[in-house]
């Protein structure tokens, strides 16, 4: 509780980025532009994929479900972002900031696994060609998806209820863009220890040994593309796996840093501007990397424009 001299908080204050004010209208320009992006880009993909047949395979179920959890991402974060851009600040209650981070942990959580499960397809296609239809066949490929996407129903809420029963007493002050756990429980009066270790554990689970996951299958492709004995195999092979492995060291590099660091408050202003790497960015070149040089998505798209004329 909080004491007699001091304030309940009911709202926080979101500082978003104090720079020069010239040039909040270019950061708002800026924000807006790529956000428009990410939502053409990845709508791109979940319709594409939906509607084509050649595209309904594994690889490409996930993929679209990876651009649905990359729209809900950034949609939960990017407007009210811009709000405050604009605003140079916006406030949000208390019920509002949890709900945001709700569904931030939510989306990560989602990105996280499918991102995971991703690789996990790749390994069976690149070192069991032969075995990959009768193991990666629709129904374990739709339990995978289900599970992605439930998981962090089930471990969320918890983490929400207990932050829910924090105190704030009188700073109300977010230095961020974003209702995020570090901000939130910098400014708690409450003990906060085992909310904070349960995040920890989280964080453990969902993103640091899927992240091991990760490296370890695409370990074992790339001792399998050694093996290939076509140099121009081997070459492509390892382009389409290089920037796979490249965005996936950057996603979960970031939340690393983020995430699994104590939280401090010297480092918090460095975690906002990190926190754009995954916000904005990963979402942004997604349906570059994973689609738009992939020869199969072109023929849709090629076919889609043809229908439509």
């Amino acid at each position: 509780m909080c004491e007699d001299n001091q304030t309940m908080v009911t709202e926080f204050l979101l500082l978003g980025f104090q720079s020069n004010p010239n040039l909040k209208i270019l950061l708002f320009i800026l924000f807006l532009l790529i956000y428009i992006v990410i939502l053409i880009g990845n709508l791109l993909i979940i319709v594409l994929v939906s509607i084509s047949r050649r595209l309904n395979i594994p690889m490409y179920v996930f993929l679209k479900h990876l651009a649905l959890a990359d729209i809900l991402f950034t949609t939960n974060i990017v407007p009210n972002m811009l709000h405050v851009i604009i605003r140079e600040g916006g406030r949000m209650s208390i019920p509002g900031c949890m709900s945001q981070y709700y569904m931030h942990s939510f989306s990560i959580f989602a990105q996280s696994l499918l991102l995971t499960v991703m690789s996990f397809d790749r390994y069976l296609a690149i070192c069991y060609p032969l075995r990959y239809s009768s193991i990666m066949d629709h129904k374990l490929c739709f339990h995978l998806i289900f599970w992605c996407w439930s998981i962090g129903f089930i471990l969320i809420p918890s983490e929400i209820i207990l932050l829910s029963q924090l105190q704030f007493c009188d700073s109300n002050i977010i230095d961020h863009f974003l209702c995020d756990f570090a901000p939130i429980i910098n400014l708690s009066s409450s003990d906060s220890v085992i909310v904070i270790w349960e995040d920890f554990v989280f964080s453990i689970l969902v993103i640091f040994l899927p992240f091991v996951f990760v490296i370890v299958s695409y370990v074992c492709i790339f001792i399998e593309i050694l093996k290939i004995s076509s140099t121009t195999g081997r070459q492509k092979t390892f382009s389409i796996c290089s920037s796979h492995l490249a965005t996936v060291c950057t996603y979960y590099g970031t939340l690393i840093a983020i995430y699994m660091v104590p939280p401090d408050g010297n480092s918090l202003n460095g975690n906002k501007w990190r926190s754009l790497l995954y916000t904005v960015l990963t979402p942004l070149i997604n349906p570059i990397i994973y689609s738009m040089r992939n020869k199969e998505i072109k023929v849709s798209l090629h076919e889609l424009i043809c229908r439509k004329e």
